[in-house]
C-alpha cells in the first residue's frame, strides 16, 4: 500500500524525496519490492502523502482502484482457494509474510468476521492503512464470490470525518466510527460461497510453498508456551481450540507446532488441559458468571460435559468448587 501510494503521488506531481526523508525511508526503500517497510513508515508515509495532497481519504481512494493481483503472491493463494471462507483463512494465515506488522483474523461462526490489528504499533496513529485494507478486502469478497456482497457490519477505532460518507455508499451501510476493533463481518453463509476463480492444482502449489516458509519462521522458544496458552484461550469460548487453529493463529504450521512442543517436552492436550483448568477456576471464583456460562466460554456446549471433564481435572465437580469458595 505505501509503494501504491507513493506512485499515485509521483503521478500527482507530488515531490517524495522530502516526505520519505520524514518518514524514515529512500527511494530505493520504495523501488526495491523486497526492502521491508516497517508498519511505523507505512503508516507515516501515507499520512504524510495524504496531507500533502490533501486527500482525507487516501487509502480508501487507493484500494479502490488497484487492481488486487498488484498485492502479489497472496492474492493468488487466496483466489485460487475453493471457497471464500477458504480463501479468507489462507490470507489470515499467510499474511504476516508479506506484512509482518498487521494481524489478520478470520473468525467463522454465527457469522463471518475479518479483524485487523497492528503488532507493536499504536493503532491511534492511523487511519489510511486500515481504510486501505478493509476496502481491500470487501473488494476481494465481492470479486471472489462474483457478486455485490454487503457487510453486516463495519468498524473502524478511528474517528468519522465528512468525506467518511463515501466509505458508507462504498460498504452500502455506514460504518461503526470510534469503534472498539478494525473489522468487517459478514453473514455466515458468505463463507460457502464458491470461488469463481478457484484452481485448485495452482492452490495446492502455492499452499506448500507458503508452508515451507512459515516452516523457516523462529518462534523464541520461550515465548512459545505463551503465544500457544494465550492462543488456546482466546479460541476456546468458538469451540475452535484446536492444534491446527492455534497453529494458525501463531502464523506457523501444524507440523511446526507439533515439533516444537514436543522439543521443550510439552503436548498440545495437557496445556489445553492446564489452560481450562486455570480458567475455569478463576470463573468459578466469579459468583455472577452461571456455571453454564463458565461451560460456553471453556469450549463445552453441554453443562455435563464440563462437569465431568472438570471433576477428571481436579477430583471436585464445579458446583462443589464454587461452594466452597
Amino acid at each position: 500500500m505505501t509503494r501504491l501510494a507513493c506512485a499515485h503521488a509521483r503521478r500527482l506531481g507530488v515531490s517524495l524525496p522530502p516526505l520519505l526523508h520524514r518518514a524514515g525511508l529512500t527511494i530505493n526503500d520504495i523501488k526495491d519490492d523486497n526492502s521491508p517497510i516497517t508498519v511505523q513508515a507505512q503508516i507515516t508515509c501515507l499520512n504524510l502523502i495524504a496531507e500533502a495532497l490533501g486527500d482525507n481519504l487516501l487509502g480508501f481512494h487507493i484500494a479502490r482502484q488497484i487492481d488486487l493481483r498488484a498485492t502479489g503472491f497472496l492474492y493468488y493463494v487466496a483466489a485460487s482457494s475453493e471457497s471464500l471462507g477458504e480463501a479468507l483463512l489462507s490470507v489470515a494465515r499467510y499474511s504476516a509474510l508479506v506484512n509482518e506488522g498487521m494481524d489478520l483474523k478470520v473468525r467463522i461462526g454465527n457469522a463471518l468476521a475479518i479483524e485487523l490489528s497492528y503488532a507493536g504499533v499504536p493503532r491511534l496513529s492511523d487511519r489510511h492503512q486500515i481504510e486501505s485494507w478493509l476496502v481491500a478486502v470487501v473488494r476481494f469478497c465481492r470479486g471472489m464470490a462474483g457478486r455485490d456482497l454487503q457487510p453486516l457490519g463495519i468498524k473502524m477505532m478511528h474517528q468519522r470525518i465528512a468525506e467518511s460518507a463515501e466509505l458508507d455508499a462504498f460498504f452500502g451501510r455506514a460504518v461503526d466510527f470510534a469503534a472498539d476493533a478494525d473489522d468487517v463481518v459478514f453473514q455466515n453463509d458468505v463463507s460457502k460461497l464458491p470461488n469463481v476463480s478457484a484452481d485448485p492444482y495452482l492452490n495446492r502449489l502455492l499452499i506448500k510453498y507458503c508452508d515451507e516458509i512459515l516452516d523457516r519462521r523462529n518462534v523464541p522458544a520461550d515465548a512459545l508456551r505463551p503465544n500457544v496458552e494465550n492462543a488456546i484461550a482466546a479460541l476456546l469460548p468458538h469451540g475452535h481450540a484446536n492444534l491446527e487453529r492455534v497453529a494458525q493463529r501463531l502464523g506457523i504450521t501444524p507440523r511446526t507446532l507439533r515439533r516444537r512442543l514436543r522439543s521443550e517436552n510439552l503436548s498440545f492436550a495437557r496445556l489445553q488441559r492446564e489452560v481450562r483448568t486455570a480458567l475455569a477456576k478463576r470463573y468459578l471464583a466469579e459468583r455472577n458468571v452461571p456455571i453454564s456460562r463458565i461451560a460456553w466460554l471453556l469450549g463445552y456446549s453441554e453443562i455435563s460435559t464440563f462437569s465431568h471433564a472438570f471433576k477428571r481435572w481436579t477430583g471436585h465437580t464445579p458446583r462443589a468448587v464454587r461452594s466452597q469458595q
